[in-house]
């Protein structure tokens, strides 16, 4: 059994190769449980949480693969000094159910995820769309660029988030990996002048706005997983061309829930799936000028091809 640390784990996910696996992916399919939330209680503390991803190859595939992401979500951590989320995925052979691989789960999260969405950008971004801009300097807002850069020739990364410390760390980081990178004050001006927005936020309030989106920019919005999680506002949803990772994201994330329970939006306005896009595999903007946005609530799906991707190419490096 194969067990990889975090950079190890990391190491064996190119985004190029990631972004092109989870094309594949999302063409084949794969069977895919409902995802498990059960929450565990801690003495004198705010209730924890364990969330189960669990996914496997269809039958007639030649290789498959059984994974599952175990997560679990710790919030009185913070005052211990500890990661408050830990997650770790689990790979087995699906034809004998042998254990094959332990892999880091965050890396899996978090890379998978900004590849999903430069996935989807290469369907619904401007061919020529080279400005992007980063809402979020965290660990997942981070990997942006890169994974961007694997579908469109950025030349300028601007970097807003509501610590402005934060903010000009990251904006250093890209600037250092050879890509001219920018701070963010004026968020409104920011957006007006951008291609492509991608936030990557624990928002509640929504921080981009409609009005200020100029014709033809792309939307990512990847930081929302629950209702009461909100980085769009209305006006910005009824703007854009809706597109979605998975149909669950109509049930969990908030910018798209809360329109919907206001009755301004409905899952019939969302033009297709992440999975309908690659199906399709042609390009899905309409015009220059049309305003698109992807929500992703992220998918056991991308979970278990990114996981297969790592061990076979540990496998194919351990023998070469």
């Amino acid at each position: 059994m194969i067990g990889l640390d975090a950079q190890e784990t990391a190491i064996f996910l190119p985004f190029k190769e990631l972004t092109d696996t989870l094309r594949a992916a999302f063409v084949e399919g794969c069977e895919m449980p409902v995802r498990h939330h059960h929450t565990v209680d801690v003495t004198d503390e705010a209730a924890a949480t364990l969330l189960l991803m669990p996914a496997w190859h269809c039958a007639h595939r030649s290789s498959r693969y059984l994974g599952i992401k175990i997560v679990t979500v710790f919030p009185g951590n913070a005052g211990r000094n500890l990661p408050g989320l830990t997650s770790t995925y689990m790979l087995y052979d699906a034809q004998t159910g042998i254990q094959l691989a332990t892999l880091e789960g965050n890396v899996i999260t978090g890379r998978r995820t900004v590849a999903a969405s430069a996935l989807a950008a290469d369907y619904l971004a401007r061919r020529d769309a080279r400005r992007l801009l980063v809402l979020g300097a965290g660990r997942v807002a981070s990997l942006i660029p890169d994974a961007y850069r694997a579908v469109r020739p950025l030349d300028h990364v601007a970097v807003w988030d509501i610590d402005g410390g934060n903010a000009e760390r990251l904006a250093q980081s890209i600037a250092a990996s050879g890509l001219a990178a920018s701070i963010v004050d004026d968020l409104e001006k920011a957006v007006a002048e951008t291609d492509i927005i991608s936030a990557a936020t624990l928002a509640t309030t929504p921080i981009i706005k409609g009005e200020w989106l100029r014709p033809g920019t792309h939307v990512d919005l990847i930081g929302g997983f629950t209702p009461g999680m909100r980085e769009a506002d209305d006006d910005a949803i009824l703007r854009a061309s809706v597109f979605i990772d998975t149909d669950e994201a109509l049930h969990e994330a908030g910018d798209l829930v809360q329109p919907i329970n206001t009755g301004l939006f409905s899952e019939k306005n969302v033009r297709s799936t992440l999975a309908g896009l690659c199906r399709e595999n042609r390009f899905a903007r309409g015009s220059d000028t049309e305003i698109t946005l992807y929500k992703a609530v992220g998918t056991a799906l991308a979970d278990l091809a990114a996981a297969t991707m790592v061990y076979e190419a540990a496998v194919s490096n351990a023998e070469g």
